[in-house]
Order: structure tokens, then C-alpha cells, then sequence
């Protein structure tokens, strides 16, 4: 049986990390997509406070899901 998947372009932010960004877009992602199976991560980027110090980051990434089958 073959398969057709579907690739979508998230952006998420965190104030604690990369890494927890990913963890927010990946769980903001699975509540209305299914079949998730894989995320690249295509940018990454920090925001900065008036101060010079880090006050956000944000991902953009692009996870991939399997199409469900209508049979």
C-alpha cells in the first residue's frame, strides 16, 4: 500500500529554549493534524529585549503528516 504525505510551514515561540519552541509547535501541530512523522527545522531565530538580553525564541519548521485514506 502506498502513501501520500502532506508537508505544513508552523512557526512557534518559546521564552525558555529552541528546543521547548519545537516542543510547543510539534504538540500545537498534533492537535489538528494526524499522522504526524517528522518536523524539520528550517530557521531559527531570538528575539532581543531593550537590554541586548534574549527575551524569545522561535522556530519555523515544517512537519510532514500522512494522508489518511478515504477507503
Amino acid at each position: 500500500m502506498s502513501s501520500v504525505a502532506r508537508v505544513s510551514e508552523i512557526t512557534a515561540r518559546s521564552e525558555k529554549s529552541f528546543e521547548d519552541a519545537v516542543k510547543i509547535g510539534i504538540e500545537r501541530a498534533s492537535r489538528t493534524l494526524r499522522n504526524l512523522r517528522s518536523a524539520w527545522i528550517k530557521e531559527q531565530e531570538v528575539t532581543l529585549g531593550s537590554d541586548g538580553q534574549i527575551t524569545g525564541y522561535e522556530v519555523i519548521m515544517k512537519v510532514t503528516f500522512v494522508l489518511e485514506d478515504d477507503a
